[in-house]
């Protein structure tokens, strides 16, 4: 399917839809290892991404010594313990099951958060990123650049405001039991570093994020709908399930 030039992929259902996904990022992943012997990427956490991350975690035939890892983002404030820290959806859906990487570059979001920005960006600032795995939010952030993102930083990370409809997805998704607990804040990494990756797939399930889809494929390019600026980019596929697709033109 087109819309304005994408590339769409569309499936029946959730586990088709990561299944796919998770399959061309291997892919992805095992061609960035053969051509210049390692692959960095930068993975998406988060309920609608965990079909796709044991596809991946499950493939055979990466060598996964040659792997690098960062991720997108990372609640400020919230330890490791807590069921929504991102740290610790990557340590039990990847590193856990998964021999040695390279080297995995986790958001410490109980440090500093300027120093811990400061430090993320040393790390990745020089590097080149194969393949970054994302999605869209129900308010269409990407990563946790919520409306009204910021288009513009060339800084690879930065610290970020979550806005009311972003944190009550998270409260329905069902990490946390009120409202009153989910952060205010979090590191995300930029709408710009994440345009650097080489190649991007974008995943997304569920009629919940219908709208969002819509908004971010079928109009213009704006930062009130952030993951509208996957457009411009050059290498991005995307992955739907039949109702997160449901608004899209036929």
């Amino acid at each position: 399917m087109e819309v304005t030039g994408m590339n769409i992929n569309i499936y029946e259902n959730k586990t088709a839809m990561s299944a796919a996904a998770g399959e061309y990022a291997v892919a992805l992943i095992k061609n960035a290892i053969r051509d210049r012997g390692l692959a960095t990427i930068v993975t998406a956490t988060g309920a609608s991404q965990i079909e796709m991350v044991n596809h991946i975690v499950n493939a055979p035939g990466i060598d996964w010594s040659k792997v690098v890892m960062f991720h997108l983002d990372e609640y400020i404030g919230l330890p490791n313990s807590h069921p929504a820290s991102f740290r610790k959806y990557i340590q039990e859906r990847y590193l856990d099951k998964l021999p040695p990487l390279q080297e995995t570059i986790l958001i410490n979001g109980e440090n500093d958060p300027d120093q811990e920005v400061e430090r993320l960006n040393h790390l990745l600032s020089d590097r080149e990123v194969d393949l970054a795995l994302v999605g869209i939010g129900e308010n269409g952030h990407l990563a946790f650049n919520d409306p009204p993102a910021d288009f513009d930083t060339e800084s690879p990370y930065l610290v970020v405001s979550l806005d009311e409809g972003c944190r009550q997805q998270q409260l329905g998704e069902g990490w946390f039991n009120h409202i009153d607990q989910v952060p205010k804040e979090a590191i995300s990494m930029s709408v710009q570093q994440i345009l650097k990756s080489r190649h991007l797939i974008c995943t997304v399930p569920d009629q919940r994020k219908a709208n969002a889809v819509k908004n971010c494929l079928t109009g213009p390019v704006s930062n009130q709908h952030p993951a509208s600026i996957l457009q411009e980019h050059p290498s991005t596929v995307f992955f739907f399930d039949r109702e997160a697709s449901a608004l899209l033109p036929a």
